[in-house]
């Protein structure tokens, strides 16, 4: 991106240009439309979201991350990007690595990355790209791509040469300002564009003063921001800003900052770079180089130190870190400097998409609420998205899921791990029962491993199923296996850090929910029971057969959740769906073959025990109409266990 061209700026652009390239967001607005959307930030523009955060003095830092190798190594990504986005990044972005096949459908691709931050992380993204070795079509395939992705922020880069020298491909573009024009000839507005400064200017620019004018037509030829290549001294930036605001570039300047995390990464960075370490801090680092946790401890301390400098003087609204994929070091930056905001207050009680057609989206079956990114899988096709209210669909149209094992919907645990929490053998089926009971109560099981994860849900359990711990480990231990549960909540705030969520100001509702596997007798008895406690108790109990058992008044939803917030009308963001459930259950049963039987050998006993609960069990849901009262779900569960154990236990045959 060195010695861009003056050519006339992006306006000039042919105005007959066509295609659906040049179109805006063409997502179609859902018809179910009734609410305004909870979080502005879901439907502003990332220029937009800076330019509020500028206004009102609230601080941001965004994050680079750069596309892994290996599958595993794309797996353990995106379960950064959860973590690392629970901290409040405005934005993270992905770099383009020409050798990779960045633009393709691999899963270590930038394109693949950067669509799954979005899509299933929920984190507005940047995508890189870069003019290297790439035609003009080429470049309009891919961002082409990128648009149908949901992706819609791209950071124009001329690039690294693949070699010593920089090659023109034919037919393709030299300069970065080149590619920025050609993204707001081709796509108007639809995208917003970032491009890079160098503080110390361009290692191949023929002078500082002449970068600034590059960078310049760059801006006017239509970036919105420009995020900054690393630095050591704070008075670098602010020097390089102040130039910057003397040629007229007034837009959002970021200045990307490193926190050093090893003297030998260090160095090859600075190579590659084509910087200068200033002698201050190689001599602090020399001696102590072969110890690599005194030069992360250096390297945060430097980077705090420097940032404060930056945050205090007034011309900086917002920090760039460049992680090189690793956390500790950037997330103890954040927090000593207080930008590390992990808010308990989620906008939805699920984990939403950043997809621009999925902005109004704020309702969803609560049957995947462990499993959102398969949720959102499976809903990728759909034009519409449920706003205000789930509707009265008679069939939604879920996709199918015949692959478990995409890099963004497989544990994150390896096969050894898996083993070793769920049993390297089974015995029986109480001994499913007993990886059931590890998980909720943390303790280890008897070969001294935790149980930190099951097939329906890959993570720990949620501060929310906690209110239920004790009860839960009552129920599971004798065979009724909760996968999805939460407690009744009336009128608490939505400030609340366990069940919290939606605007401050407003108050919370839920009424009690279970969702477990079970046997068939155990079924029987509960069919019994659930005659007494009608209409309270509303019931969906189906097998992996189709056997379909419900009281649901007409197979209508049913909201679960619910909030009522300052100005704006009641939000039901999680509904019980009969026909959505009937999906759910293809994918609930589904799991325990492909992420636990398929753990352990053919014919194995093990195996055999894993496809006889997959064969033999029921899938039931409970949910307690009554939300003000003290939930009766454990009682009906008791009087089912009470059934079986008495002299007239249920002997109504096979279900």
């Amino acid at each position: 991106m060195v010695n861009q061209r003056s050519d006339a700026t992006w306006q000039s652009c042919k105005s007959d240009s066509s295609g659906t390239s040049n179109s805006g967001e063409s997502s179609k607005e859902s018809s179910r439309c009734s609410t305004p959307v909870l979080d502005a930030d879901r439907t502003d523009r990332l220029r937009d979201k800076m330019r509020r955060r500028i206004e009102s003095g609230d601080r941001w830092f965004s994050l680079e991350f750069f596309p892994p190798r290996t599958s595993s190594g794309a797996v353990n990504l995106i379960s950064r990007f959860d973590r690392m986005g629970s901290g409040g990044p405005l934005f993270i972005d992905i770099t383009w690595h020409p050798a990779g096949d960045p633009g393709s459908d691999k899963e270590t691709s930038s394109m693949m990355i950067a669509s799954t931050a979005v899509n299933y992380c929920g984190l507005e993204s940047v995508l890189h790209l870069t003019c290297c070795n790439q035609t003009k079509d080429k470049i309009t395939g891919h961002l082409d791509k990128a648009k149908r992705l949901g992706l819609k922020n791209i950071m124009a880069l001329r690039g690294d040469p693949v070699g010593a020298d920089w090659v023109e491909e034919d037919g393709g573009f030299s300069y970065a300002t080149d590619l920025v024009k050609h993204i707001r000839c081709e796509f108007d507005d639809y995208f917003d564009i970032c491009v890079a400064g160098y503080p110390t200017g361009h290692p191949e620019a023929e002078s500082y003063e002449v970068d600034l004018t590059h960078l310049k037509e760059k801006v006017d030829a239509g970036a919105h921001f420009i995020v900054t290549q690393l630095f050591f001294r704070a008075e670098t930036f602010l020097k390089f800003v102040k130039d910057c605001r003397s040629i007229g570039i007034t837009c959002p300047i970021l200045p990307g900052i490193f926190p050093i995390q090893g003297y030998h990464s260090l160095r090859q960075l600075v190579k590659l770079s084509k910087l200068e370490v200033p002698e201050e801090m190689t001599q602090v680092m020399e001696p102590i180089k072969d110890n690599d946790a005194a030069i992360r401890s250096y390297g945060i301390h430097q980077a705090v130190e420097m940032c404060k400098i930056l945050l205090a003087s007034g011309e900086v609204p917002g920090l760039h870190f460049y992680t090189l994929n690793r956390e500790v070091a950037t997330v103890e930056v954040l927090r000593q400097l207080g930008l590390w905001a992990e808010d308990p207050r989620r906008p939805l009680p699920w984990a939403i998409s950043a997809h621009p057609k999925r902005k109004v989206e704020d309702v969803r079956p609560i049957f995947w609420a462990s499993r959102p990114k398969s949720y959102i899988y499976r809903t990728q096709d759909w034009d519409d998205f449920p706003n205000g209210r789930w509707g009265n669909s008679a069939s939604p149209a879920f996709g199918e899921l015949t692959d478990y094992y995409l890099f963004y919907l497989k544990s994150k645990s390896p096969k050894e791990a898996l083993l070793q929490m769920w049993g390297e053998e089974l015995t029986s089926e109480e001994s499913v029962y007993e990886v059931f009971t590890n998980y909720l109560s943390g303790q280890a099981n008897r070969n001294g491993h935790k149980v930190m994860c099951l097939p329906w849900n890959d993570d720990p359990l949620a501060p929310e199923t906690n209110l239920l711990k004790d009860e839960l480990e009552k129920v599971n231990r004798r065979g009724v296996l909760t996968i999805n549960s939460q407690p009744n909540i009336n009128g608490k705030a939505s400030s609340d850090p366990i069940v919290g969520w939606g605007p401050a100001g407003g108050y919370v509702f839920q009424k009690a929910y279970m969702e477990f596997f079970t046997s068939s007798e155990n079924v029987a008895a509960l069919l019994q029971v659930l005659k007494k406690y009608e209409p309270r108790v509303n019931y969906h109990i189906v097998n992996v057969q189709g056997r379909n058992i419900t009281n649901a008044p007409d197979m209508q939803p049913s909201a679960v959740t619910w909030g009522i917030f300052p100005g704006r009308e009641i939000i039901q963001p999680t509904v019980v769906d009969p026909v959505s459930f009937m999906s759910w259950k293809d994918e609930a049963f589904a799991l325990w073959i492909e992420q636990w039987a398929k753990l352990y050998e053919d014919e194995s006993p093990s195996r055999m025990i894993i496809q006889y609960i997959h064969d033999n069990y029921f899938l039931v849901n409970l949910v307690d109409n009554d939300f003000p009262l003290d939930s009766c779900l454990w009682q009906v569960i008791e009087d089912m266990f009470q059934l079986l154990d008495g002299p007239a236990a249920p002997h109504d045959g096979p279900l």
